[in-house]
Parts: C-alpha cells; sequence; structure tokens
C-alpha cells in the first residue's frame, strides 16, 4: 500500500518502538506514523532516535527520542512512564530491540550468551511488564514483539539468539492469555530473511544460500515488516491474539 494511500487508522494512538534508530525498528516506526500515530522512539543511540523522531515529527506526529537500555528495567519503566505522562496515553508497544552475538556452541561465551537473553528476552518481559500496567487500567492496547524464524526452526551459529527468540514467542502467547480479560492484544511477529545493515555484512555466497530457499526468491524489507506490524496494531487485529506470525517469504513452508 502507497503511504499516501494508507488513511489514518491509527490517529489519535501513541505507540513506543524499541530499538528504533535504524534498520527495522526505525520502519516501524514511521510506518506508524504514517498512519496517524504519535510515536516515541527508544534506543541505546540518541542521536539515531532523534534523527528519527525529527523525521516523524516531519510528518506532522508528535514524537520523543527516548535514551533506553531495555536490559535495565529502570530504563524501561521510565520510557513507559514519559511516553504515557508526556504523550497522554498509551495504546501500542512494539518490543523492537534486539542484538545478535553469532557464534558456534562450542565457542559461546557466557557472556554472549547472557547479552542476547538480557536483550532480546528479558527486555520484551521488561516492555511488555510495564506496557501492561498502563494498558490494564485503559482496559484496552496492542503490544507486538519481534521474534524471527531461528525461534521455530533454529540456526547454526546462533543458539544464544534462537534461544531468545523462542522465549519471545512463549512469553507472547502467555502474556496474551493474562491480558486478553482487559482487550489488549499481544502477538509476535518472526521475520526470516530480511535487508538490513546486518544482513548486508554477510558473505555472499552465505547471501545466496538464503536467497537460494525463499519461494518467493527475494529478501524481505524492513517496510514489509513494518506493514504486518501496524496491521497486528490496528483495529483490524481486535480478534488476533497471541499468535506469532512468520514473514519469510516462504522459506519455513513445510
Amino acid at each position: 500500500m502507497d503511504q499516501s494511500d494508507q488513511g489514518r487508522i491509527l490517529a489519535g494512538k501513541v505507540a513506543v518502538v524499541t530499538g528504533s534508530a535504524r534498520g527495522i525498528g526505525k520502519a516501524i516506526a514511521l510506518a506508524l506514523a504514517h498512519r496517524g500515530a504519535d510515536v516515541v522512539v527508544s534506543d541505546v543511540d540518541l542521536a539515531g532516535a532523534q534523527a528519527a523522531a525529527a523525521e516523524i515529527a516531519g510528518l506532522g506526529r508528535r514524537s520523543l527520542a527516548v535514551p533506553c537500555n531495555v536490559a535495565r528495567r529502570e530504563e524501561v519503566d521510565a520510557l513507559i512512564g514519559r511516553a504515557a505522562g508526556e504523550l497522554g496515553r498509551l495504546d501500542i508497544l512494539v518490543n523492537n530491540a534486539g542484538i545478535t552475538r553469532d557464534t558456534l556452541l562450542v565457542r559461546m561465551t557466557e557472556e554472549q550468551w547472557d547479552l542476547v537473553l538480557d536483550i532480546n528476552l528479558k527486555g520484551t518481559f521488561f516492555g511488555c511488564a510495564a506496557a501492561a500496567r498502563v494498558m490494564m487500567k485503559a482496559r484496552t492496547g496492542k503490544i507486538v514483539n519481534l521474534a524471527s524464524i531461528t525461534g521455530l526452526i533454529g540456526n547454526v551459529g546462533q543458539a544464544n539468539y534462537s534461544a531468545s527468540k523462542a522465549g519471545v514467542i512463549a512469553l507472547t502467547r502467555t502474556v496474551a492469555k493474562e491480558l486478553a480479560g482487559r482487550n489488549i492484544q499481544v502477538n509476535a511477529v518472526a521475520p526470516g530473511f530480511i535487508e538490513t545493515e546486518m544482513t548486508r555484512e554477510l558473505p555472499e555466497k552465505a547471501r545466496e544460500s538464503f536467497l537460494a530457499n525463499i519461494p518467493l526468491g527475494r529478501a524481505g524489507t524492513p517496510a514489509d515488516v513494518a506493514a504486518l506490524v501496524c496491521f497486528l496494531a490496528s483495529p483490524e487485529a481486535d480478534y488476533i491474539t497471541g499468535q506469532c506470525v512468520t514473514i519469510d517469504g516462504g522459506l519455513t513452508i513445510q
């Protein structure tokens, strides 16, 4: 859908997107703004977050740039508090922040394991818990967690990342059950091979191997992922909760 045709389905809504200074997170933040939402851009990279927030403001939306390390609960609580306090409400949380520290299992250090689990899984837990306290009072809300197909099928060299994303999927399903009674929908999105700064750095042979296994014959884009997240964050998805939706060009078709 062309941005000019997207309407204002999220007009009046306030969204928080973690890890949104660049890449998929930034694409999600901008897509939410194009659909009418005011957006809090959050990242450990404050300068990048400020630049993204300025782009959103240029669309005529309210926007804040808030530094946040999602592995620290007090920072996540402060982020959600600022969003609800300064913008007046919290309707949408997208837990996007994540990292990789890839290596084979036998070479993986405890530090590499802990860092990935702390940011990808514990950070999502902190975000869900903080947002839930606000959304439960309002008796409405949408939470979208970024998982990965590696959380479903695994991947060589990504024991820590795969475990963290499998945890995100299980966490999503549990939180969805706990919050359904308060009219809060919680879903996960599991991207496959998406064109980002990280994937562009892969050796050409590795890229060719990935692409050869994608039935649609191409990598996904941040915009592809953003469109799905926006759908799940919209009223059109009011009867969808506890789901993990893959967006992978058919890579995981069995």
